[in-house]
């Protein structure tokens, strides 16, 4: 199957659940009590419930540390932000694109919250700069993408990718397209992670460890997302081939992981306080293995099966309701959940 087709507007003879992930029909009316996916609704209430914006934080205490930065952390500081700017850039474009071709009213639905989702993370990068340095160095700071021959070859693993999808939309390039998204959203933004929780930790920057954590919480729904996606597309469609497709998810994330290796060591070297480079090299291959499991194929680092930066779980996995291990106050926004009386409202 070589052909894709865009979703209807609309189809009067279609049911409104739809008949499949891609090449489906559906009338193209949303009803959450009646769709194909199980799953989609749940996972549509956790996005609303875990709605927050930028300015709910205060960066006050963020500005009075910034200066007490050293020059490296300072450095590493504004690197990753913009890249984290750039990658979320390009994930508000791509989900609206790759939505056009889902044909089940539920799933475009989410790709219309996830890509508010994305444009609300651009902001929160927007806000936690213009906190702390001036409009120029600001957009300078967003320039940086351009200029920087390492990032360069990192980001075009991605964006070629999603070209190849948008320039000829298949069956072949939907998949591995998806691929690319899991890579950006569940490998691409975790050394970057790393970093300021790691800050966090030295009770450094915990306002912006705290959007950080926030934007990770997002991005592990969206990883979810896109591999139930993948995963459902490959079993509506026995004429793919499944093997195919999983070779190619693994080979993908092993030279994925290299490059996010690469930068790793260009941007924080050897030698950065609290973070052993070989530490986070590890931890890079560890989340590549998780993502692939995810997708249903081998891992590209079998013998990575622990994480070596147990502290951050603590940072990255903070369940509903806990203590916050930044501030160590509740950060939760949402009164009720699944769990405690959403659907009695």
């Amino acid at each position: 199957m070589e052909t894709i087709h865009k979703r209807k507007l609309v189809d009067y003879e279609a049911p409104n659940a739809s008949t499949g992930m891609i090449n489906g029909r559906s009338s193209n009316i949303l009803n959450w009590d009646d769709t194909r996916y199980p799953w989609a609704y749940p996972m549509y209430k956790t996005m609303l419930a875990n709605f927050w914006i930028p300015n709910e934080i205060n960066m006050s205490n963020d500005l009075k540390q910034w200066k007490e930065l050293t020059d490296q952390e300072q450095v590493a500081f504004k690197k990753i932000i913009g890249l984290l700017a750039f990658l979320d850039s390009i994930q508000t474009d791509y989900s609206g694109k790759i939505a056009d071709y889902l044909t089940d009213s539920s799933l475009s639905a989410l790709m219309q919250v996830l890509a508010f989702q994305e444009v609300v993370h651009n902001q929160s990068y927007s806000y936690v700069l213009s906190s702390l340095v001036d409009q120029q160095e600001q957009e300078d700071i967003f320039e940086y993408w351009k200029h920087d021959q390492v990032l360069q070859e990192r980001n075009q693993f991605i964006t070629d990718g999603y070209q190849e999808f948008i320039d000829s939309p298949s069956a072949d390039t939907f998949l591995k397209s998806i691929v690319y998204d899991v890579v950006l959203e569940g490998l691409f933004f975790y050394a970057g992670f790393a970093f300021f929780y790691n800050l966090a930790r030295n009770q450094k920057m915990v306002s912006t460890s705290t959007m950080i954590n926030y934007i990770n919480r997002d991005e592990q729904i969206h990883v979810s997302l896109f591999s139930r996606i993948f995963n459902e597309t490959l079993n509506e469609n026995p004429e793919l081939d499944k093997d195919y497709y999983r070779t190619f998810a693994t080979e993908t994330f092993h030279k994925a992981a290299q490059l996010e290796i690469e930068w790793a060591q260009h941007l924080i070297g050897n030698q950065f306080p609290g973070i052993p480079l070989e530490d986070l090299k590890d931890y890079i291959r560890y989340i590549a293995n998780k993502r692939c499991s995810l997708l249903g194929c081998e891992k590209p680092f079998p013998s990575y099966q622990k994480n070596p930066l147990k502290w951050i779980r603590a940072y990255q996995e903070v369940d509903e309701g806990k203590s916050d291990f930044f501030e160590q106050k509740s950060r939760q926004y949402t009164k009720v959940s699944e769990t405690n009386g959403f659907d009695d409202l």
